[in-house]
C-alpha cells in the first residue's frame, strides 16, 4: 500500500512548482518572443476586421527595422492620438526614415525615398475600396496638389497609417508630434499571421517588397 501511494504524493508535491514553470515559460514567450492580439476596429479592413486574432512576433526587429508594407503593433501612449484608453495600436508602415510621405497622384500616397531625386506614388492593393481619404502635411480630410511637400520622417521614427484609410486614426491625425510620426522604439512586433477564426486565417505578407 505504502508503495503504491509514494509516486500519486510525489506528483501532488511536484504540481504546483511544474504549473509555476509553466506559467513562467507562458510569460517569457509572451513579453519576448510572440503575443497574440485581439483586432478591436474597423481601420485595418480588409486586411484585418474587427475581433480578428493575431500574432505578433516580438524578436524579428532586434535584428533590424521596420519595413514599408509590414503590419505592426505598437505603444501609443504617450506618442499617439487616438483612443484614450488604448494602448496597442495596429497599422501599416508606409514611410520609414529618410522618405518623404506625400499626396497624390490620383489620391495614392506618394513616398520619395532617401537618396531618391522624385517620388513615386505606392500601389497598395491591400487597400479597402473606400480609401479615397487625401491627406496632407497639415492632416486628413484636405485636398493636396501634386509636389505637396509632406513629412520627411526622421530617423529612428515611422509613418504608419491604417488599411481602411477613411476610418484610420493613424499618422495623419497624430497631433502629439508635429510630424505625426511614431517611435521605431514603440513598435513591440510585426503582426504575420492572423489565428482566428478559422475562416480568415492565414500569413500576413508584405505586398511592397
Amino acid at each position: 500500500m505504502t508503495g503504491g501511494t509514494g509516486p500519486s504524493r510525489s506528483v501532488v508535491r511536484e504540481l504546483p512548482v511544474l504549473v509555476l514553470i509553466a506559467v513562467a515559460l507562458a510569460l517569457l514567450i509572451k513579453s519576448t518572443v510572440l503575443e497574440a492580439f485581439s483586432i478591436p476596429s474597423v481601420s485595418m479592413e480588409a486586411t484585418l476586421a474587427v475581433g480578428d486574432r493575431i500574432l505578433v512576433e516580438k524578436l524579428v526587429y532586434r535584428t533590424r527595422e521596420p519595413q514599408r508594407g509590414e503590419v505592426v503593433v505598437f505603444d501609443g501612449r504617450g506618442e499617439f492620438v487616438g483612443d484614450p484608453v488604448a494602448k496597442d495600436y495596429v497599422k501599416r508602415v508606409v514611410g520609414v526614415a529618410g522618405d518623404r510621405v506625400a499626396c497624390c497622384v490620383e489620391g495614392r500616397v506618394t513616398i520619395q525615398r532617401s537618396g531618391s531625386a522624385a517620388a513615386v506614388a505606392l500601389k497598395e492593393p491591400y487597400l479597402f475600396e473606400d480609401d479615397g481619404a487625401r491627406f496632407c502635411q497639415a492632416g486628413t480630410g484636405q485636398q493636396c496638389a501634386p509636389g505637396a511637400p509632406g513629412v520627411l520622417v526622421p530617423e529612428g521614427r515611422l509613418w504608419v497609417m491604417g488599411d481602411h484609410r477613411s476610418r484610420s486614426g493613424d499618422s495623419r491625425a497624430n497631433r502629439l508630434r508635429g510630424d505625426g510620426t511614431i517611435g521605431v522604439d514603440q513598435v513591440v512586433g510585426r503582426a504575420f499571421v492572423v489565428a482566428w477564426p478559422l475562416s480568415r486565417a492565414g500569413m500576413l505578407r508584405n505586398p511592397l517588397d
